[in-house]
């Protein structure tokens, strides 16, 4: 039975790996065309996607600290008018696809847009009144506005423990404000912050909607370029590997700032007036509520209002109200199965490492929980190239069918990317089970299936419950995965908001990407809550 279980647990993280594996494999087929390929590529494209990405890189990385930072010390540190509401409001862009934001700010902002044309109206001027936002500068604008909550969430986990009483004791040995902050609170959500920023350059280097729609060269376009574009599956494979390796390099500088985070798991016994937050008044309560409600402001509450204008102003009879209700039905539909599938696999390879620890489970573990680093078009090639070679090889065998435009291989390629997403969350549910308890059962004769299914599972409904959440919503946002594999004649919110608002139609555009919006308010809510009941926990991410 103990083989049987590691050996089906191997057999599963093989499953979930097979993309990456494939992907690394790929360099074992060298040829001379291989390398004609590499050559072409370094003198032409590789330049700029290594620069544009890395450009893009380090502008979000100084947004998303910058934000993430200063609201988190705001709201954790000192009290201010608005404070509590603000508190858990700078989670809100956490429910705005990245690629929405893209959608709104594009449409208000551009030459024909309504912004520019008041002002010319208003100023009389005339010609091209701001910077074109479908640019580096405006992709990272986009960037830092949806991906600052991380930053803002793992900061404010760090700070919410014990910044206020070390602040306290700096106060009393004399240090100023300033120092306080510099000296004692920063510092200690180093760490936190340095995750946080990781988790948002991984998003970014995964994204593929906004770099798409802002025509920006980027390694995700260029992938989708290669394999769908110039139909050249080597080319793809090996920016496919490029763009795993600079991903895996931000993951392990995420792991490694995670291992320095470090806090208790409850407050101090000290809850006198020392260890609340410092009371600000006058313009500096009003320049903290500033800083905390801009980047609400323009990363939820502008592009909503701008997306619901664009959805009041376009003509009713060309809002596809039907169509709109066949891509809910389909994208609820592969979500809700790959939640149940992810949180079936996610259940049994943490139960399975709860019963049978060891080398096996453990291996298994770490494969399929780092499956959400790898980006989703990275993921579709790894899927894809293997065919192609079977298909080389086996021409009669129609291997492609059953994954090239199916819903199986979509469900595979979702279920590679957010597996991991439903663990993380098992996982900690396991962590508050006693070890005692299993001890008790088996004394009492109970069988591991017994276990876990009478002991395990009852404790375990409530994260089950949040990793179905989770993974529904993740699946309903993710575009390239569902842009390549989806079935012929199948669309889903996402490829149907990409593909109106590429093709300039935003009143139609807002109508799946409101319905993102407000599926990906699920979730914020669920993490507001769980802040709001406990302010200190051992990490999130």
């Amino acid at each position: 039975m103990k083989l049987l279980l590691r050996g089906c647990l191997l057999v599963l993280a093989g499953g979930l790996a097979l993309p990456v594996l494939t992907l690394f494999g790929s360099w074992l087929h060298w040829s001379p065309e291989v390398w004609q390929v590499l050559l072409a590529m370094a003198e032409t494209v590789l330049p700029e996607y290594v620069g544009t990405s890395l450009l893009l890189c380090l502008l979000v990385s100084i947004g998303v600290i910058s934000m993430g930072t200063v609201s988190a010390a705001a709201v954790t540190l000192f009290d201010f008018p608005m404070r509590k509401t603000l508190e858990w409001a700078l989670l809100l862009p956490l429910a705005m696809p990245a690629y929405v934001v893209a959608y709104a700010y594009t449409d208000f902002l551009q030459f024909s847009g309504p912004l520019q044309g008041w002002m010319r109206a208003q100023w009389g001027l005339q010609g091209k009144l701001l910077p074109e936002v479908r640019s580096v500068w405006g992709a990272a604008g986009v960037f830092t506005l949806a991906l600052y909550p991380y930053v803002y969430l793992l900061a404010r986990t760090a700070l919410a423990d014990r910044a206020n009483h070390l602040m306290e004791a700096a106060r009393l040995l004399g240090a100023p404000l300033r120092a306080r902050i510099w000296r004692v609170a920063l510092p200690l959500a180093r760490p936190a912050i340095a995750a946080g920023c990781a988790l948002a350059l991984m998003e970014t280097l995964a994204d593929f909607g906004v770099s798409s729609y802002f025509g920006i060269q980027t390694f995700t376009a260029g992938i989708y370029k290669a394999w769908i574009v110039m139909d050249n599956r080597i080319a793809a494979a090996q920016l496919a590997t490029a763009l795993l390796l600079l991903v895996s390099l931000v993951l392990t500088l995420e792991l490694r700032a995670e291992s320095k985070m470090r806090f208790s798991s409850g407050r101090t016994e000290r809850h006198g007036k020392d260890s609340q937050p410092l009371q600000l008044r006058g313009p500096r309560a009003w320049l903290a509520w500033l800083a905390c409600s801009l980047p609400v402001a323009f990363g939820f509450v502008i592009p909503v209002a701008i997306m619901l204008r664009a959805l009041i102003n376009a003509d009713p009879t060309e809002l596809p109200w039907e169509r709109f209700f066949q891509w809910t039905q389909t994208s609820l539909g592969l979500g809700l199965l790959t939640a149940a599938l992810a949180v079936a696999t996610a259940y049994f390879l943490a139960a399975g490492a709860r019963m049978r620890p060891g080398w096996s489970s453990q291996l298994a573990l770490r494969t399929v929980g780092l499956g959400y680093a790898v980006p989703g078009v990275v993921i579709v090639v790894g899927l894809l190239l293997p065919l192609g070679w079977i298909q080389g090889v086996f021409p009669n065998w129609g291997a492609g069918q059953w994954l090239t435009a199916t819903s199986l291989g979509l469900v595979w390629a979702y279920l590679v990317r957010f597996v991991s997403v439903a663990l993380q969350s098992v996982q900690s549910g396991y962590t508050k089970i006693s070890h005692s308890l299993d001890e008790s059962a088996r004394l009492l004769g109970a069988s591991g299936l017994a276990i876990v299914r009478e002991v395990h599972w009852p404790q375990l409904k409530k994260p089950i419950y949040a990793a179905t959440l989770l993974v529904l919503v993740d699946v309903l946002k993710e575009l390239p995965v569902t842009l390549v594999l989806r079935p012929f004649n199948t669309d889903t919110l996402a490829v149907m908001a990409y593909q109106l608002a590429r093709d300039e139609r935003l009143g139609e555009a807002a109508l799946p990407s409101l319905a993102l919006v407000l599926a990906g308010l699920l979730p914020v809510i669920l993490l507001s809550r769980t802040l709001r009941s406990r302010p200190a926990v051992t990490h999130a991410k």
